[in-house]
């Protein structure tokens, strides 16, 4: 078979490993694999690249060596039409897809279409239903929990309150786990919630003290602290708000500032979360789910994503995985509850 391998959306770290981990067992098992790149724009318009045997590297190197982007071919004008072309012209035999809930939902459709898909879940979000992690969540959240860590050294020296915001646009898995492991003194999360005059009194108590006047407040991208009209701001192809737009972090330093007088700074990690290599753990996942989509596709099994269930990687349908997105529940967000005094 010849197999076509593509990564869309925001670049995660392990998608290179990953993509080694398609090609090490594809290849054993017989096929060819072949990289499609800039994601289903790619597909869309045959872009293709080969992937190097220098496997090594791969497992290894961050970002995707096959490029990204957040095309949608069902927003663009005989897109899905241009797929199918595409796959009759190079003979291709399926493709995997390594992506998050969107990719996934458009490899979901093209599979309805009778185009031969395997998905590979992806993002740091970990918002993807039906798997417990996404590969890239564990070193992203470490090295949001790092520059927290980092970061109050600095809060300390100045007496200040800085506010981290963390990626996140649905789902406070990112900020609750980085929040957490780094010790923030309140942690907000569009789950659940809470009146900032609540946040207020966290730091207020914290001044109370010489020894302790100055506070970590981690803060997910897509909190709302203001219901502000969202009309007129850019949105992608699948029409999500450039959350980097609303500043949620600039806008609680602010209030603090002005209406309470902390000394507050925002602090956006911004891409930093998702860049540079995997750690062990997530090269481990990233290989694990490589390997499984690959013999997936090698038994015909389309429509099928590799799951992590506990310890166990699994097949489950991709219908399973967008049929809604996954959220911080009431369990994890009592940590945070208890570790802020308000449990």
């Amino acid at each position: 078979m010849k197999i076509g391998i593509l990564t869309s959306g925001g670049d995660t770290p392990g998608m290179n490993a990953v993509i080694r981990g398609i090609a090490l067992r594809a290849r054993d098992l017989g096929h060819e694999v072949i990289g499609i790149k800039y994601g289903w724009k790619g597909l869309m318009e045959g872009l293709f690249m080969e992937i190097p045997y220098d496997y090594d590297e791969l497992l290894s190197k961050g970002g995707t060596i096959l490029y990204s982007s957040r095309t949608n071919p069902y927003k663009r004008e005989g897109g899905v039409e241009q797929i199918r072309e595409t796959f009759e012209k190079n003979g291709l035999d399926a493709v995997i897809a390594i992506g998050g809930d969107d990719t996934l939902g458009v490899a979901n459709k093209l599979t309805q279409e009778g185009l031969p898909m395997v998905g590979v879940p992806k993002t740091i979000d970990n918002d993807l239903d039906a798997t417990d992690y996404t590969f890239g969540f564990n070193t992203a959240y470490s090295i949001a929990a790092e520059s927290i860590d980092k970061l109050k050294t600095t809060a300390k020296s100045h007496g200040r309150v800085l506010v981290v915001e963390v990626m996140g646009r649905h789902a406070g898995w990112l900020t609750l786990y980085a929040g957490v492991a780094g010790g923030a003194h309140a942690i907000l999360i569009p789950e659940f919630p809470i009146n900032l005059e609540v946040v207020v009194s966290i730091v207020k108590k914290r001044y109370e003290n010489p020894d302790t006047s100055w506070a970590i407040i981690a803060v997910s991208e897509g909190y709302e602290f203001d219901k502000k009209d969202l009309e007129g701001i850019e949105t992608d192809e699948f029409g999500h708000v450039r959350l980097d737009k609303l500043k949620i972090g600039e806008q609680i330093a602010e209030y603090l500032s002005k209406e309470h007088g902390f000394p507050a700074r925002a602090v956006v990690l911004g891409y930093l979360q998702r860049s540079g290599s995997p750690n062990p753990y997530d090269r481990i996942l990233s290989t694990r789910l490589g390997i499984t989509a690959a013999e997936l596709v090698h038994e015909k099994k389309f429509a099928m994503m590799p799951s992590l269930r506990g310890t166990k990687i699994v097949p489950i349908p991709l219908s399973d995985a967008v049929d809604k997105l996954k959220l911080v529940d009431e369990e994890h967000w009592s940590v945070a509850k208890k570790l802020m005094g308000l449990g």
